[in-house]
Order: C-alpha cells, then sequence, then structure tokens
C-alpha cells in the first residue's frame, strides 16, 4: 500500500508541475505525467541522449539505467 501511495503521490507532483509550467489543463497535464511516469525507462533514455547531443555512450552508462527502476 505504502508502494502505491508513494507512486501516487510522485504522479501527482509531477502533473503539477507540468500544470504550471507548460500552462495545461489539469486533465492533459496528469496524461502526461502517466505517460511519462509508465515509460520512465524510455524517458531517460531518450533525455540522456538528448543532454549528450547524439554522442554514443559507453556500455557501462546504458547498464546503470536500471537504477531509475528501483523507484517503481
Amino acid at each position: 500500500m505504502t508502494n502505491s501511495i508513494s507512486r501516487l503521490s510522485r504522479l501527482m507532483k509531477l502533473s503539477w508541475d507540468i500544470q504550471i509550467k507548460k500552462h495545461k489543463n489539469r486533465s492533459k497535464s496528469l496524461f502526461v505525467a502517466w505517460v511519462i511516469m509508465t515509460n520512465e525507462d524510455i524517458t531517460v533514455q531518450y533525455l540522456t541522449r538528448r543532454l549528450n547531443r547524439n554522442k554514443p555512450l559507453p556500455q557501462k552508462v546504458v547498464g546503470q539505467y536500471g537504477l531509475f527502476a528501483q523507484y517503481q
């Protein structure tokens, strides 16, 4: 139960930030937050590649993506 409550609180915090920063309505920001949280592994990989300016990443770095999965 605690895990689901913390997951929901993360979802609500993320949607609130999206709503404020992007000037979206509540349902749209909640939808975007849900998509980001359900696809966290893809989101982290995309952001890492984008912030690295599309340079290839070492295999060691790619292996560390699993660290983010422990908070689900």
